[in-house]
């Protein structure tokens, strides 16, 4: 493709992605531009403009840039940001100089010049490029007339395209805080200016769930919107990150409505082993959406987090490892110590794919023991504390009752139901601890501090430097240098 046309389809907005500009000038293959939208699309193109937009969720390798380390593109940050900043993950094994960048975010000395908050940026804003060149394309009002697709087939891939923009622009808005709002492929360098401006937070989260609204009525009503392609995005997905913006906006009666719409659906339940969810694929109870990673594939689409993995990368913390009580089956589950092994992250027990780039295990974003959590924590807030409990018992008892990574049997008295209580703040408690161990390495522990308002406590107990501005992580110094100011900079960066 002519660069001149590159800078078209910088769709985040020339200005917000020019400091990538130059990794970007090769685009994914597949990837749908804006000549295709704006002359005579096709079926085909119909089709790889919201297959490309997938690709920013995955753990592959060097998607935007290659082995540019320094600006956090070489894989997706999250682990970096939500882990390895919080008290369950160290950078390496052994501590070294490798990658300081990293050791910036774990030490809360990072500036808004830091590869992790630039990476996170430059994905999801990649994405929502793709995105909305794919919703501009659906919603021709002559498409179907045009391509031959199908009401049907507009229809769910629309609300696919409309859930995956809701997935970006909810990772935006919870590590940023105000971002640029862009719901339409940006054209020209005015435009680009134009939108080059911090939306209010609220503005963004009312575009989530009506985005994700809609979404949940186009998708087809069965546990998956495709038999033969089950990676794609399900209606009970739709339904479980409305559920998850309405926890992070506090909206309680709506998390609680939407968990029970989500189980009157009838597809989802905890598997009967823990790790299930970790080393199996679209054939167990419990996940609701993944990203479907597969070796060997042109171009490569294989989970390239593994590698690092085989290069010392991502431990756990004393105070991550004694948050275990005994026995509990979860511990090893998520990391082999003796083997320097991240179970969860690995997709195995033995050490299997440790070290490949092209492994085939899944990123799970969303599962069913996250979202029974998510109603516990509303159902605390709202003052039901023995529907919370039992909620918070039912994740503990399949917890007790898997057999563990080594084979054995948790003894009797692993992991006991917690007693009744009237008090919420001893129930928050438990909810809090046991998120902590149930969700561990799965990128949620730091996002999950900051929303309960104990970030800042935490940390400083873990001997830490945070600061309350690092309740939101730095607009990347590199775009607002680019908009020539029009951005504007989180307090205290």
């Amino acid at each position: 493709m002519k660069k001149s046309h590159n800078i078209l389809i910088l769709v985040a907005a020339i200005v917000l992605l020019a400091g990538c500009k130059k990794q970007l000038d090769t685009d994914a293959i597949g990837l749908t531009t804006l000549d295709d939208v704006n002359e005579t699309p096709t079926l085909n193109t119909v089709e790889s403009s919201v297959s490309s937009s997938y690709q920013l969720m995955s753990n592959r390798l060097n998607i935007l840039a290659q082995w540019d380390w320094g600006g956090g593109l070489v894989f997706q940050n999250d682990y970096v940001l939500q882990d390895i900043a919080s008290d369950d993950m160290e950078k390496k094994w052994s501590p070294d100089g490798d990658q300081p960048w990293m050791d910036d975010i774990n030490n809360f000395t990072f500036t808004s010049t830091n590869g992790g908050p630039n990476g996170l940026w430059k994905y999801d804003y990649e994405g929502i490029k793709r995105i909305n060149l794919a919703i501009q394309l659906l919603r021709k009002p002559d498409i179907e007339a045009v391509t031959g697709i199908t009401t049907a087939r507009k229809n769910q891939l629309l609300g696919e395209a409309l859930f995956i923009r809701s997935h970006y622009y909810f990772s935006l808005v919870t590590n940023f805080g105000d971002v640029p709002l862009i719901l339409k492929p940006v054209q020209t360098y005015q435009e680009a200016f134009e939108v080059a401006v911090r939306a209010p937070k609220a503005a963004i989260w009312d575009t989530i769930k009506a985005d994700l609204n809609l979404a949940k009525s186009l998708l087809p009503g069965s546990k998956y919107s495709s038999e033969t392609e089950k990676w794609r995005v399900s209606k009970g997905a739709a339904i479980a990150l409305q559920a998850k913006a309405a926890l992070f906006t506090k909206d309680w009666a709506q998390v609680i409505s939407l968990v029970d719409e989500l189980d009157a659906l009838n597809y989802y339940h905890l598997n009967a082993n823990y790790f299930s969810s970790f080393n199996t694929e679209f054939t167990d109870d419990e996940v609701i959406y993944a990203y479907d990673h597969k070796s060997q594939m042109q171009p490569a689409n294989g989970n390239g987090i593994c590698a690092p993995l085989g290069w010392g990368f991502f431990a756990p913390t004393t105070d991550f490892l004694n948050s275990f009580e005994a026995n509990d089956p979860r511990k090893l589950y998520t990391v082999n110590v003796s083997g320097q092994n991240v179970n969860k992250m690995l997709g195995s027990v033995d050490g299997t794919n440790k070290g490949n780039d092209d492994a085939p295990n899944n990123r799970i974003y969303i599962r069913y023991a996250d979202v029974l959590l998510w109603k516990a924590e509303a159902l605390i807030e709202t003052s039901k504390l023995p529907e919370a409990i039992a909620i918070i018992n039912e994740v503990r008892t399949r917890a007790r009752t898997s057999v563990a990574a080594d084979g054995s049997t948790p003894p009797a008295g692993t992991l006991p139901d917690r007693p009744a209580s009237a008090d919420a703040a001893v129930v928050k408690n438990w909810l809090i601890s046991e998120r902590r161990v149930e969700l561990g390495f799965e990128e949620h522990r730091m996002l999950d501090l900051k929303r309960w308002g104990i970030a800042k406590a935490v940390m400083t107990a873990q001997g830490k430097n945070y600061q309350d501005k690092h309740d939101l992580y730095p607009i990347p110094q590199g775009e607002i240098d680019a908009s020539a100011g029009t951005l504007t900079q989180n307090p205290g960066y």
